[in-house]
C-alpha cells in the first residue's frame, strides 16, 4: 500500500504519456505533501520538457532514485476527487490504458495545458441609466423591442437566445453604441430563464415511463432502457425527468451522439426547464469548453447537454444521466482511449447512485439483451405521440429499371407527388461526395489513394479527389495517367451528385445538401434547416439527418443505396443497417401530414428488408440475437482487438505474434484469431495488422489482458510499431 502523506517522501504523478506507470517527484521547494493534493494538477520536469500531470498518490519513492522536485501545484483544490477520480481509475483498468492518458482525456484541452480554471460567470444585458429613462422614445424596431424586454428585467444571453431569436445581438450592439444598454457579468446561476413552452399532457405510455424514472431517482442507481418508436415522445420523457431532477436540487447530464443535434435539443430544453442549459461538445473553442466543465465542477451548471466527451463532466450534485440514441456508434471513441460513453455513463451512474436513462427507437443489441436479462428496466413507447401515425413503407424493386444518378423514374415520381402536396422530401444516401471513384472508361484505371488501400472520392463535380480515410486531397487529373485517354468518368453516386441532379429536375424548390462537407461551420445544420422552414423542398443527406431531428413537414423519405450495406462481412453490419433504415424512415410523417418511405433496392427479397418491413426492428433484433448466440458473437461473447501498424508489415506482425504468445501464456483458453492483415491493410501510409481476442467470460478476458499487458509494453517489438488495444470494439477494421 502507498505510504501516508505524513511519512511519504514523494508524490506519484500520472502523466499524459503512453506508459503504464506513475512517476515519482519530490514536493515543490518549501511545500509539504498533503493527502488533499491527490487529483490536483501539477507541473513537472520530464526529460528536457515540462508536462502537466495529476497527483495520484504518495509513496517513499524508488530506492536510490534521484527524484526531481515538482515545478508547481496548479490547483488550490483537486480537480479530480471522489466519484469522478474513482470512475476514471476504473476506466483505465477496463481499457487497460495508462491512467495519465485517461485523466488527460477527461480534461478540456485548456486545463490539460495547465491553464487556470476560468471564470464561470455568465453574460447578461441591462439598460443603462440613460436607457431606463429614454427607451420609450425609440422608434419601432428590434432595438426598441429589446429595450422594452430589458426594461422589464435584466436578461442573460442564454435567455435572449431562447426568447428573442438570433437578431437580438445586433440590436444590443446598437443600444450599447448609443449608451442605452450595457453588457454585465453575473454568476452563472444568478438568473433563471423563464420557461416559454408549456409541457404537453403526457399520454399513458409516457406517464408510465416518467413515473418509472422518478421512482428510480428515489431508489438510487438504476439503468432504464426507454425503447420508443420514432416520434413517440422520448424527449418529453427526458424533459419531465430532468424537471423532476432540478426540483430536487440536482444536476442532469444529457448525452447526444452528434453536434448537429445539440442546438435543437438546447432550444427545446431552454424553452421548458427554466434554468440555463450548457452545451459541451467539440464545436466549442477551448475556452468555452473549459468554462462549461468548470461551471459543472463548481455545481453552477445544472443541466449539461453534450456529445461523447461530456461523459467526463464533473457532477457534484448528480441526479440523472440521459443517453439519447444510445445505440449510436458515435459514442465509441475510435482513437486514443477507446472508451464507450454509454457504458461509462452507466459506470458513473452506479458510482453516483443516480438513474441512467438510455433512449432509442432502435436499441443496440447489447442493450436489448441486457433489458431482457433484467439488467435494465425496459420501458416501451410503441406508438407515436399525438396525431402522428407511422409512415407507409414501400420497397421499390429497381432491377432492369433505368436509373438517373441512381434514381429510378418511380422514385422521382414519388418526389414530384410529395412536393405537389406541399410536403418536404428527404433523399437519403449515406455516402458524401460527388461519386465514390473516378474511373477511366478506356483502360479501367481508377484513382486510388497513394497512402491507403482505398479509392479516392470524387468531389466538386469531378474537379477534386479526396480520401475519406486519411484526408489526402489532390486535383482530378485532366487525362488518364495510365493510357492518356480523356474518358475519365465519376462512377457511382454521392450526395453532391444527387444534389446536382435533383436541383436540375426540381428547379422550382430549394434543394439542400446536409452532410459533413456542408455543415462544417458552427450551427450550419441549424441554419440550413431554418432556411428551409415549412416550404416545400428537398433535403439530400447522409446519416447526419437520421439522428433525432424533428422535421414536421417531411412527408417522403427516399432511401437510395440500400444495397451497399446488405452484404458486408462485418458481423454488426446488419444491425447498423437496420438501425439506420428505421431511424431515417422515422423522420417522415411526424406531424399531421402522413408520411411515406421508399426503399429503392436491387434485392427486394433480402431477409433483412423483409423482416424490417413486415415485422419491425424488434423482429429483426430477435433473429439477429439468435444468430449472434449461435455464432458466439457479442453480446454472447466479449472481444478485444489488438491493432498494430508500421511503415512495413513485418514489425507489426512480429509484435502481434509476440503478443499472441504472451496472451496464450496468460490464459491458454483464450480464443486468439490472427495476426491477420486489417480489412484495410494500408492506411495513411502505414501497414496495419490485428489480433482478435474472444472469450465467453468477460472476467477471464480482462484477467488475461491484465497479466499480459506488462509483457506487451516490455516487448522489444513494441518499440518498432504503433499499437493499441480496443476493448469491446464496434468495428473490426
Amino acid at each position: 500500500m502507498p505510504a501516508s502523506a505524513t511519512d511519504a517522501s514523494a508524490c506519484q504523478v500520472a502523466l499524459p504519456l503512453p506508459l503504464p506507470q506513475a512517476f515519482d517527484y519530490l514536493p515543490a521547494q518549501g511545500a509539504a505533501l498533503r493527502a488533499a493534493a491527490i487529483g490536483s494538477r501539477v507541473r513537472v520536469p520530464f526529460g528536457n520538457r515540462e508536462l502537466v500531470g495529476i497527483v495520484t498518490g504518495f509513496g517513499p519513492g524508488q530506492d536510490g532514485a534521484q527524484l526531481r522536485p515538482l515545478l508547481g501545484v496548479l490547483d488550490p483544490e483537486p480537480l479530480f476527487h471522489g466519484e469522478l477520480l474513482q470512475s476514471l481509475r476504473w476506466l483505465a483498468r477496463y481499457t487497460h490504458a495508462p491512467l495519465g492518458e485517461v485523466l488527460a482525456t477527461a480534461l478540456p484541452a485548456a486545463l490539460r495545458r495547465g491553464e487556470p480554471l476560468p471564470d464561470t460567470h455568465a453574460w447578461a444585458w441591462q439598460l443603462s441609466e440613460a436607457g431606463r429613462t429614454g427607451w420609450a422614445r425609440l422608434r419601432a424596431g428590434r432595438p426598441r423591442q429589446l429595450a422594452e424586454r430589458l426594461h422589464a428585467r435584466t436578461c442573460d444571453e442564454d435567455t435572449l437566445d431562447a426568447q428573442a431569436g438570433t437578431g437580438w445581438r445586433s440590436a444590443a450592439r446598437a443600444l450599447a453604441q448609443r449608451g442605452l444598454a450595457e453588457r454585465i457579468a453575473i454568476p452563472a446561476n444568478a438568473l433563471a430563464a423563464i420557461p416559454t413552452a408549456q409541457a404537453p399532457v403526457a399520454n399513458a405510455e409516457q406517464r408510465a415511463a416518467i413515473d418509472a424514472v422518478r421512482a428510480a431517482s428515489r431508489a438510487g442507481f438504476a439503468s432504464l432502457l426507454l425503447d420508443g418508436v420514432t416520434g413517440s415522445g422520448k424527449t418529453e420523457v427526458y424533459l419531465q425527468a430532468i424537471a423532476d431532477c432540478l426540483a430536487r436540487g440536482r444536476q442532469a447530464l444529457v448525452l447526444v451522439p452528434e453536434i448537429g443535434l445539440t442546438p435543437q435539443m438546447l432550444a427545446r430544453f431552454r424553452a421548458r426547464l427554466g434554468v440555463p442549459v450548457h452545451a459541451l461538445h467539440s464545436g466549442l473553442n477551448d475556452n468555452e469548453r473549459a468554462r462549461v466543465w468548470t461551471a459543472a465542477w463548481r455545481g453552477e451548471a445544472r443541466v449539461i447537454v453534450g456529445t461523447r466527451s461530456a461523459v467526463f463532466t464533473p457532477l457534484p450534485d448528480a441526479g440523472l444521466i440521459v443517453v439519447d440514441e444510445e445505440h449510436d456508434g458515435s459514442y465509441k471513441q475510435l482513437d486514443g482511449i477507446r472508451y464507450h460513453a454509454r457504458d461509462f455513463a452507466l459506470v458513473r451512474g452506479k458510482a453516483l447512485g443516480v438513474p441512467v436513462l438510455l433512449g432509442s427507437a432502435t436499441p443496440s443489441l447489447e442493450s436489448l439483451h441486457n433489458a431482457r436479462n433484467g439488467r435494465h428496466a425496459h420501458l416501451r413507447l410503441p406508438h407515436r405521440a399525438g396525431v402522428a401515425r407511422p409512415p407507409v413503407v414501400r420497397v421499390l424493386d429497381v432491377r432492369k429499371r433505368p436509373l438517373q444518378a441512381g434514381l429510378s423514374p418511380e422514385l422521382l415520381a414519388s418526389v414530384r407527388g410529395a412536393l405537389a402536396g406541399d410536403g418536404q422530401v428527404l433523399v437519403f444516401k449515406n455516402r458524401r461526395g460527388y461519386a465514390p471513384v473516378l474511373l477511366c472508361h478506356d483502360c479501367g484505371w481508377s484513382a486510388q489513394c497513394r497512402r491507403c488501400d482505398a479509392p479516392m472520392t470524387v468531389h466538386g463535380a469531378g474537379r477534386r479527389l479526396q480520401c475519406h480515410h486519411c484526408g489526402a486531397r489532390q486535383a482530378a487529373p485532366p487525362a488518364c495517367p495510365d493510357c492518356g485517354g480523356l474518358a475519365l468518368q465519376p462512377q457511382g453516386v454521392g450526395t453532391e451528385r444527387l444534389e446536382e441532379i435533383l436541383a436540375e429536375a426540381f428547379s422550382q424548390v430549394p434543394v439542400l445538401r446536409v452532410d459533413r462537407g456542408s455543415t462544417r461551420r458552427r450551427d450550419a445544420l441549424e441554419a440550413l434547416l431554418d432556411g428551409l422552414g415549412d416550404q416545400p423542398g428537398i433535403l439530400v443527406g447522409t446519416q447526419m439527418l437520421a439522428k433525432g431531428h424533428d422535421l414536421p413537414h417531411l412527408t417522403l423519405v427516399a432511401v437510395v443505396g440500400v444495397d451497399e450495406g446488405l452484404f458486408s462481412a462485418d458481423f454488426r453490419a446488419g444491425e447498423k443497417l437496420a438501425q439506420l433504415l428505421v431511424q431515417v424512415a422515422g423522420r417522415a410523417g411526424r406531424a399531421h401530414k402522413p408520411g411515406e418511405v421508399v426503399l429503392q433496392t436491387h434485392h427486394p427479397g433480402h431477409p433483412l428488408l423483409q423482416t424490417l418491413v413486415h415485422g419491425g426492428y424488434h423482429a429483426f433484433a430477435d433473429a439477429e440475437l439468435a444468430q449472434r448466440e449461435e455464432a458466439g458473437f457479442p453480446p454472447f461473447a466479449h472481444l478485444a482487438l489488438l491493432r498494430a501498424e508500421a511503415k512495413q508489415s513485418e514489425p507489426a506482425h512480429a509484435f502481434l505474434q509476440a503478443a499472441k504468445t504472451a496472451l496464450r501464456d496468460a490464459d491458454p483458453q483464450l480464443e486468439l484469431h490472427g495476426p491477420l492483415p486489417a480489412p484495410m491493410p494500408r492506411r495513411a501510409g502505414y501497414q496495419r495488422a490485428q489480433l482478435l481476442l474472444s472469450s465467453p467470460d468477460r472476467r477471464a478476458l480482462h484477467a488475461a489482458l491484465e497479466a499480459a499487458m506488462p509483457r506487451l509494453y516490455a516487448l522489444p517489438e513494441s518499440r518498432k510499431t504503433r499499437w493499441s488495444l480496443d476493448v469491446d470494439p464496434l468495428d473490426l477494421y
